[in-house]
């Protein structure tokens, strides 16, 4: 219930594409995503799987944040209706909640009145005074904290660092996830059991295999 799309401010349009050679005109962020999202919310009686959680769209910002914020807004007034966020200074839930990584511009975000986006945090970020509506997320890149990458045990002294941020950050409100973690099934295990919220992966098929076949050691048996 999660994916990531980033996005290029380029003459106005919102164009998807993890690197400038990779943008085209017709791959927009509403034709590759918020329109089919809207079309299955719709069909789903509300939510983008039908009686299932709030569904999590991750944008990541590759440039110019404050001027690509400023027509996201736009665009997303549009998506009003599935979208999560802050109205008269009341938070509605909906079907989908965006949360913007990526070149952040968090004082134009948060000096929105009207705002339907949160921040994706940092560690550093585990003690943020905003609301877990303002910053939802928490996420890191796995090698800056962690040495291990798969082979073996985790050592006992890094497990214990993650749960600790998984707790962090779970008393907070907010979900926990790491991205160019190693594609390992033992890595994706490991998170699993101690409680991150999403496994950031580009192997959808084997992910999804990983997922089919395993389970988490804090879920209760059948």
């Amino acid at each position: 219930c999660s994916v990531e799309a980033d996005i290029y401010l380029v003459k106005g349009e919102l164009l998807v594409g993890h690197d400038f050679r990779d943008l085209k005109p017709r791959r927009t962020l509403q034709k590759l995503y918020l329109d089919p999202l809207r079309q299955r919310v719709r069909k789903g009686g509300g939510r983008v799987y039908r009686d299932g959680p709030v569904f999590q769209l991750l944008i990541d910002f590759k440039i110019a944040g404050k001027d690509t914020y400023g027509e996201l807004r736009k665009v997303l007034s549009d998506y009003d209706e599935m979208l999560c966020g802050i109205r008269d200074g009341r938070y509605d839930e909906r079907a989908v909640q965006i949360v913007i990584s990526g070149d952040r511009p968090k004082d134009a975000i948060l000096a929105d009145p009207t705002r339907r986006v949160g921040i994706d945090g940092r560690l550093a970020d585990l003690e943020s005074e905003l609301s877990e509506h303002d910053l939802p997320l928490i996420s890191d890149r796995w090698s800056s904290h962690f040495q291990w990458r798969g082979d073996g045990e985790i050592p006992a002294a890094e497990r214990m660092r993650l749960q600790e941020i998984v707790r962090r950050a779970h008393e907070s409100g907010r979900r926990v996830r790491f991205w160019a973690t190693p594609e390992k099934e033992a890595v994706w295990q490991v998170l699993r059991d101690e409680g991150v919220d999403h496994l950031n992966t580009d192997r959808l098929d084997q992910m999804r295999a990983f997922l089919l076949g395993s389970k988490s050691k804090r879920e209760p048996d059948a």
